[in-house]
């Protein structure tokens, strides 16, 4: 049997992209909460922002770490499995990526260093800083990534000459027509998976009795952010979609399963594509709703999948389905804001059983989410790799389908391992929880009472107010 080397080369970038997303959206979110926590710290004093900082400043770590590796593997296919895409590409999309390199990656290592190591060492101002910096940098990566695969979606900025993409304006190459949607939807997803993790992580300990004044904190914290960011989330999605229907028509029809485009478009709630048949079997749908969406006129009609040369279809159910799982786990989100709202002004959100035990269990939704959008885009762009310039088929390396197999057999069984050691120990530190200990209040913070909470943890270590760990604000503490 013969094997397609264009496929293995499509299944090997998605796996391995695939686990590689969920670590920088995670790290993106994460930290600009640490952040948050540490100005709020600064400003109040209180010790269980200094302990949440810490402790989630550790399952940063690790999931910057295993985001670093997942991600090096990414840089080595464009050589080895897309090589003509990269000669067709590189003036273009090889400046960008090294620009994330230059501006982003150096920025939150050398910064997190300083978090990592520099809690008894630095003055609180410059661990205060240094997270920011962290958080600055995770966001500056993100637009660097963002403005090279947006290029990918709606070229824009560049001349071809001889087969080959060159840079004409590089202000019209990173602002491209989707960069500025694609980007503050991937951004507020990020926020938002992280607020869904910190919830669950909170209930969790609370349900369990543990560390209950973090929990308290981390509830209010993920509840206030979901309750905002879910149904932003919706209104960038959906300035999002009208601007993917001007620029790519074809994916949105797959996304909507719609396939006669002289008629009004029906919002598809379920259905099962056939694009053998060109319609949708088992069919649930509200009638005219799809044109109000994406047109905002009842009888407003926009291309169908007929509307375009088979060859040019995208896959359509992968992104028809995708497409749904992301917007139900949206709408979901949405319900799980208002719904923690709503008790926290009934101040019931600590006492609800059945909310607590709900969240506690959702931690992987966001991801899950993000990952059916990606989905969506990258799917939904085929036969295209550059959207009307360069076709997948032609994109790949003269590689033997067997060498490609063999690479993508040894990609599953590595990241397997790294995956599963990664969040064992991600599990770990969590279980382990933030700690007990409480530092001194150094100079520069306000000095106020310690809570029962803290009074309990000085009695349980022995130490008298002011001999914790502490800062040093002179030369390290040895």
């Amino acid at each position: 049997m013969e094997l397609d080397p264009v496929l293995l080369a499509r299944i090997q970038f998605a796996f391995t992209i695939s686990f590689h997303i969920i670590f920088p959206a995670f790290t993106i979110g994460l930290s600009a909460f640490i952040a948050v926590l540490l100005m709020l710290w600064m400003r109040s004093g209180e010790e269980k922002f200094h302990r949440l900082a810490r402790f989630w400043t550790k399952i940063f770590a690790v999931s910057f770490a295993m985001g670093v590796v997942s991600g090096i593997v990414l840089s080595y296919q464009f050589g080895t499995n897309w090589s003509r895409f990269s000669e067709f590409t590189g003036n273009v999309i090889g400046p960008l990526i090294g620009y994330e390199v230059l501006t982003a990656f150096y920025l939150e290592a050398t910064f997190l260093g300083i978090l990592l190591f520099g809690w008894n060492r630095f003055p609180p101002w410059l661990i205060t800083l240094s997270a920011v910096l962290v958080a600055i940098g995770t966001a500056i990566s993100a637009f660097w990534i963002l403005a090279a695969n947006s290029w990918m979606q709606t070229p824009a900025g560049h001349e071809i000459r001889n087969g080959i993409a060159f840079p004409v304006s590089w202000w019209e190459i990173i602002f491209n027509p989707s960069f500025p949607y694609r980007f503050a939807h991937m951004l507020n997803a990020a926020y938002l998976t992280t607020a869904v993790v910190v919830l669950a992580v909170g209930a969790r300990y609370l349900r369990a009795g543990r560390h209950p004044e973090e929990s308290r904190t981390m509830l209010r914290m993920a509840v206030g952010m979901i309750f905002v960011t879910a149904p932003l989330q919706l209104v960038i999605g959906d300035m999002h979609g009208l601007n993917t229907l001007k620029h790519q028509p074809a994916k949105v029809a797959a996304m909507e399963g719609h396939w006669d485009g002289s008629k009004a478009g029906a919002l598809v709630l379920f259905g099962v594509p056939d694009e053998k048949a060109r319609k949708n079997h088992y069919e649930i749908a509200i009638p005219n709703a799809g044109s109000v969406i994406l047109t905002h006129t009842w009888e407003g009609k926009y291309p169908g999948l007929t509307s375009f040369p088979e060859k040019d279809w995208p896959p359509v159910a992968n992104v028809f389905f995708a497409f749904r799982i992301m917007v139900g786990i949206g709408m979901l989100l949405i319900a799980v804001g208002l719904w923690g709202a709503f008790l926290w002004l009934r101040g019931r959100l600590f006492e609800s059983r059945l909310f607590l035990r709900s969240v506690s269990q959702m931690w992987s939704l966001g991801f899950i989410a993000i990952l059916a959008g990606w989905f969506v885009t990258e799917q939904g762009r085929q036969p295209w790799v550059v959207q009307g310039l360069m076709r997948t088929a032609d994109a790949t390396s003269p590689v033997p389908g067997a060498s490609v197999a063999g690479t993508l057999a040894l990609f599953v069984f590595i990241y397997g391992i790294v995956f599963s050691m990664g969040i064992y120990y991600i599990n770990r530190l969590i279980n382990a929880g933030p700690k007990g200990e409480v530092s001194e209040v150094p100079e520069g913070l306000p000095n106020r009472p310690l809570s029962a909470a803290e009074e309990a943890a000085r009695e349980a270590t022995g130490r008298p107010r002011g001999s914790g760990p502490g800062f040093s604000l002179g030369t390290p503490k040895e």
